[in-house]
Order: structure tokens, then sequence, then C-alpha cells
């Protein structure tokens, strides 16, 4: 029997990836009651086999019969992101626990489960700070947007932003400039820019960085998708950068998410008389660091900036009830500190490997931060 083909970069088989996109693409299922399953029966593929008995059992009524029905935007979406993955070679898509998946965003409490990806994977992993502010900008702030991104860049820091109009795209534009490149975290599939306005700028990022997204191809600019994007911003990044926002503004939304995850916020503070000022005078009343100059960014980041140790390869892992990891956790519940200590694996490359456990159904997550071992039957 001949083997599906392979999904770019992502180790899965076609099946496999039809049964991710049939988990995460369902309508009415959603983000919680697919990691509910998940943590459950450990593969999607597990989770479709376990059906709709188990799935109300785990995930309840609703999501039960939203999993037991067809779903016809389900498949067009498999067909819409088999076509974008097969169009290039620069087109990815990564799993959770995939050891390519970005370590800073795997540390934080909501990673996505898959990442779509165009363009460099290796800036996925690099020290980054994120810029964001208004759409509405000032002239000053574009320039400032501009400047900080081409200083940031040049000083060796990747800068992260969501493509949208006004600071994002300066800060995309000036980062261009820089020796060490842009991402741009879209909310829409990776086939369709927007605003449409930034096309040709989409185009340079994707050839000269990287254009990453956790919606499939086939997916359209939806409002709620794009704060959910701002998520994935602070978590790839080192600390953020506010430019110019208003008091009710996605960009305080990033700036909050990203001291939720234990990253840096910094503002540039402006005139007490601009709406667009406001925001950033409040992150800074609430404990964002006043910034005149990019130094002042690289200074405070500093001691932060070490190089991340990959995780293990694959061929050095043994079988699962051989594994390493599973005989450092022994039978009692253990923190992820305690577990470094034991094996002595890097940060980044622990918390890959248990939540590529976890979802295997060898681990499971209690409350108060401890892993526990599974034995199965």
């Amino acid at each position: 029997m001949t083997a599906a083909p392979a999904v770019r970069a992502a180790g899965l088989d076609r099946d496999e990836f039809a049964a991710w996109l049939r988990l995460l693409e369902t309508p009415g299922l959603g983000r919680a009651s697919a990691r509910r399953l998940l943590a459950a029966f450990g593969a999607p593929q597990r989770v479709l086999a376990a059906g709709a008995g188990a799935w109300r059992e785990v995930a309840g009524a609703t999501a039960a019969a939203a999993l037991a029905r067809p779903a016809e935007v389900v498949d067009t979406r498999l067909q819409a992101a088999l076509a974008w993955l097969d169009a290039s070679p620069q087109h990815h898509v990564l799993a959770l626990g995939d050891p390519l998946y970005p370590p800073r965003l795997l540390q934080t409490a909501d990673p996505p489960l898959l990442l779509y990806v165009q363009g460099s994977l290796a800036l996925l992993g690099a020290d980054s700070l994120a810029i964001v502010g208004s759409r509405h900008a000032t002239p000053q702030g574009l320039e400032d947007a501009r400047a900080f991104a081409r200083a940031l860049g040049d000083a060796g820091l990747v800068v992260v932003s969501g493509l949208a109009q006004g600071i994002d795209g300066a800060a995309h534009a000036g980062a261009l400039d820089s020796r060490a490149g842009t991402i741009a975290v879209v909310g829409t599939g990776l086939d369709t820019v927007y605003p449409k306005a930034h096309r040709a700028l989409a185009a340079r990022i994707a050839e000269h960085g990287a254009l990453v997204s956790e919606y499939a191809p086939g997916t359209p600019a939806l409002p709620e998708n794009f704060p959910q994007r701002n998520r994935i911003i602070a978590g790839l990044s080192l600390g953020t950068l506010v430019v110019e926002a208003a008091l009710r503004s996605g960009s305080l939304i990033t700036a909050r998410l990203a001291s939720e995850a234990g990253r840096e916020v910094f503002a540039i503070p402006g005139s007490i008389h601009a709406p667009q000022a406001k925001g950033c005078h409040a992150l800074i009343q609430q404990g964002a660091k006043l910034v005149q100059e990019a130094a002042d960014i690289v200074d405070e980041l500093r001691g932060q900036r070490r190089p991340l140790a990959a995780p293990p390869a694959a061929e050095d892992t043994a079988p699962a009830d051989a594994d390493p990891l599973l005989d450092a956790l022994g039978d009692t519940p253990a923190t992820l500190d305690a577990l470094q200590a034991r094996c002595g694996w890097p940060t980044a490359a622990l918390s890959a490997r248990l939540l590529e456990m976890e979802l295997d159904g060898a681990v499971a997550r209690l409350p108060g931060g401890l892993f526990q071992r599974l034995h199965r039957g």
C-alpha cells in the first residue's frame, strides 16, 4: 500500500493533515473543545475515531454534534490548503510539537495547534520584537515605527507585526530595510492579503521574511479573527513596542497578552493632547517601559537574547515506553523546573516534548503547573 504523500515541513501525511483540518475547521467546534478532545484522545485521527459518544463525554453535546455533522467548508478548506501547499516550496504548515514550531510561542497559554507559514521558517525561532499601533497613525507615528523597526532590525531583532494599515505597515517596511527581516501575522488564510493595499508589502515580506497564520488557506477576512492573531504576535516576541494607540485599541490587547506571557512591554510617549498617545500613556502608567530610542529596547532585552536550543533530534528520542523524559517523570507529579533539573533539557525543548506527549496521551497536565505520567493499559 502506497503511503500518503507528506505535507511540507510538518512530518504529516495528507490523511493526518485532513484530520487536523476537520478538528480545527469544523463550524461550531471551537479551539477550546478541540484542545479538550486532543488532550483526551491524542492525535486528531484518534479523536475522529473515538465517535460521537466519546466526543459528547469529553467536550459536550454541542461540540459532539458539530463534529458529527458533514461540513462542506472543511472539504473546501482542505482542497484550498493542499493547493496552497503544493504551489511553492516556501509554503509550510507546522503542527504543535513539530521540531520547527516556534519555541517562544510554544511557551504561551494558547499556542495555535497548526501554523501556516510562507517564507523563512528560521525567522520563527529568532530573537524578535513586536511593533504594533494605530491604524490611523499620525505622520510622526509612522516615521517612528519605520525608524525603530529599522534600528531594531539592524541590532538583530526580527520585527513582528500584523500587516494592518498604519503602524503595522510602517514597521514591516522599516524592518525590510534592516538586516534581520520581519514576520507578519495575519488574520486570514495565506492565500488572501488583507488589506488589499498591502499586497506588494506582503509579497516583499514573503520573499525576505515570513507570513504566518493559524487560519487555513481559503479563510476570508473575518473581524473576529484579528484579535485572535494578536496573541501570536505577542507570543513570538521577546517584547511588544506600542508606538501609537487609542485607549480602546487592539494594540493594547497585544500589550496585555505580552504581559500575561511574561514578555516586556514598551511604549513611546506623545503629547498629552493627542488621542493616539493616550493608550501609550496608560501602558506607561501600568508599568510599561517608556522608550525614546531603539537602544532603550536593545539594552533592556540584552539579558534575554540567547540562542534557543533546538529540541532533541527525532532519531535520538526513545520509544514512548522507554522514553528518558518519562523515566525522569516517574510516577509522581512534577513541575517543569523539577523535570528540567532531572533531565537537563533546555526549557524550550522540554516544553515541546511535554506538549507532544500530552497530545499523545502519555502525560497529563495537572493544576498548579504539574505534569503526571499516564500508564497505558
